[in-house]
This record gives structure tokens, C-alpha cells and sequence, in this order.
């Protein structure tokens, strides 16, 4: 299995059991990447640790927070998905590299991991 592959395996079976997504924000908001093929992500993490590795790597003030695993189910990503962004899954290493997901993919795999 890839990094990344392990790195997404790591993210559904954690959230399950912690019942709880991390991800970065400021005052102004998330922050969302870019990739070379024109969509964007929306990174989440599915422990404190990581997403704290994540945010002194991107800096700008970034802080961590956490949100409940069924509000991010239910609210969350119907919004994301609305807004055509992809989410970004436990992305680790120096340039914080991973997967990205739809929304629906994502739901779908929670669903699986049930």
C-alpha cells in the first residue's frame, strides 16, 4: 500500500473510532489547496497530532480544531460538496501530499467502515 493509501486507510478507521475530524483555521477561515489539475481540497486529519504537524508546516497562525464526526458528516461535507471542493485526507510529509476525495466518496467509505 502507498504512504497515501495507508495515510487515507489511517484517517477512516481513526475518525470511527475517535468520533472527530481536525482541521486548520484562521480568522478568516480554512485554507484549501490547489492541485495541478484545477480542483481544490479541503484538508481534514483524523488526530490532533497530525493536524498540528500539518499547521506548523503551513504556519500563517494556522490553529487546530476539531469537529464532531457526525456534524462534519451531516452539515459539513453536503456544504463542501456544494461548493465543488474536494476533501483532502490525512495529508502528511513536508509538503503535506495525500489524497483527495469527493464528498460522496467520502461519505461512501465511512458508510463502508461502519
Amino acid at each position: 500500500m502507498s504512504q497515501s493509501g495507508s495515510q487515507a486507510a489511517a484517517f477512516f478507521q481513526g475518525v470511527r473510532q475517535s468520533g472527530f475530524v481536525w482541521f486548520l483555521r484562521d480568522d478568516d477561515g480554512s485554507p484549501t489547496h490547489l492541485s495541478a489539475d484545477g480542483t481544490r481540497s479541503l484538508p481534514f486529519w483524523s488526530t490532533s497530532a497530525r493536524a498540528q504537524r500539518a499547521a506548523k508546516i503551513w504556519g500563517h497562525g494556522l490553529r487546530i480544531e476539531c469537529m464532531a464526526l457526525d456534524i462534519w458528516r451531516d452539515r459539513e461535507l453536503p456544504d463542501v460538496a456544494r461548493d465543488g471542493l474536494m476533501i483532502g485526507i490525512n495529508w502528511s510529509g513536508p509538503r503535506l501530499v495525500g489524497w483527495s476525495f469527493t464528498p460522496v466518496e467520502v461519505l461512501n467509505r465511512l458508510a463502508a467502515s461502519d
